[in-house]
């Protein structure tokens, strides 16, 4: 083939009166290596665009956002290598830049290839499946253990890809072994950061096996309430209620104690504590808690109670609990109770309100009369 190649070459260029290199058609040969990857590019992709028009997958509209610029550059580095195996060794040895432009491209283009398509994998996997909802835990769970095995794996493959490009250098090695036995300081740091990264993939592992935590999990962390975010590798980011981001190594979440809210189930108690005076009917009270909370569509069912459950010297603690489906809606039932019940105590039994006495003196002195005759 490239004895034909090369016949073909010269007859053309003698035609017109140039007497070519004996390299050119090898330069040639790769140039239309690379235009062919470009064609079978147009070809696929406007494949993809006619198919996708007719009837519509998830997976290639995937493709088509998260792996098209990568797909374009590893087709023409995958036909220029073929072009370089092609070659002969003369024009290998007289051009060995060639070569080696080949395989560096080719690493790093199949590499990005590689790793788009993992998100590609991922995103497929996780698209039917609700987080936002509390009362998936199911959903949460596998969507957590799937985003942390995809990391997983991206972090091998670029390492395993910047292995191999680091291999087509015979000069690498030898320098890298070089600085880390001359230099005892750098390797003590590179020792040190090792076990810190190892620490943190093994608190990684475990969480995505045994799901202390899961995304979109209600948690307090810090004594801060938020929702679990992001799971990286190396931390784990709370999304607190104000909107705020609270940065976490994910080792914390096997270190430390913390609440999780939605570990096993997403309903959850609220509690409202009224303070009022020694007056107070607190049957009415009761009476009216239980009215406000079964209209309210937020209460569940699942637990309700108003109960004394302190005393001061100037008034009582009234407790109420009302359950809901999550935290959220735990949070605005126990709101609209304490305005609607304080609103009913205030229209109702405003004497019941938290109240300071006062004797006066005045209302002393006819009692100490009394006692003196």
């Amino acid at each position: 083939m490239q004895q034909q190649l090369d016949l073909w070459i010269r007859a053309i260029v003698r035609w017109f009166g140039y007497v070519p290199n004996r390299d050119l058609s090898g330069w040639i040969l790769l140039i239309i290596a690379v235009v062919l990857g470009l064609i079978v590019d147009v070809v696929i992709t406007q494949t993809i665009r006619f198919v996708v028009r007719r009837r519509s997958f998830r997976t290639l509209s995937l493709l088509k956002v998260y792996a098209r610029w990568a797909f374009w550059l590893f087709v023409p580095s995958l036909f220029f290598l073929l072009a370089t195996n092609l070659q002969s060794e003369r024009f290998l040895r007289r051009h060995p830049v060639a070569d080696k432009t080949a395989e560096i491209l080719f690493l790093i283009t199949t590499t990005w290839f590689i790793v788009q398509l993992l998100k590609v994998g991922e995103k497929r996997l996780i698209y039917e499946y609700d987080t936002t909802n509390d009362t998936n835990l199911a959903h949460r769970k596998f969507v957590t253990q799937v985003r942390f095995f995809r990391r997983l794996i991206v972090i091998l493959v670029i390492i395993l890809g910047a292995s191999l490009l680091l291999i087509t250098f015979q000069g690498s090695r030898k320098v890298g072994l070089s600085v880390l036995t001359s230099a005892g300081v750098v390797s003590v740091v590179l020792g040190f950061a090792a076990q810190k990264t190892l620490a943190n993939l093994l608190a990684g592992i475990q969480i995505a096996l045994n799901q202390q935590i899961r995304l979109d999990d209600a948690v307090v962390v810090e004594k801060e309430w938020g929702r679990i975010e992001e799971i990286n590798l190396t931390s784990v980011i709370v999304r607190l209620w104000d909107r705020r981001r609270l940065i976490l190594p994910i080792t914390y979440f096997v270190e430390t104690p913390f609440e999780n809210w939605t570990r096993s189930d997403a309903s959850i108690i609220g509690a409202i504590f009224l303070y009022l005076d020694y007056t107070v009917p607190v049957e009415a009270v009761r009476k009216k808690a239980r009215e406000l909370a079964e209209n309210d569509p937020l209460w569940t069912g699942d637990s309700f109670a108003v109960q004394v459950t302190d005393t001061t010297p100037t008034c009582i603690q009234v407790r109420v609990l009302v359950s809901a489906q999550d935290a959220p809606s735990a949070f605005d039932l126990r709101c609209h109770m304490r305005e609607k019940l304080v609103a009913f105590i205030r229209d109702e039994y405003p004497q019941s309100l938290p109240q300071t006495r006062l004797m006066l003196a005045e209302e002393l002195k006819p009692q100490e009369n009394s006692t003196g005759q």
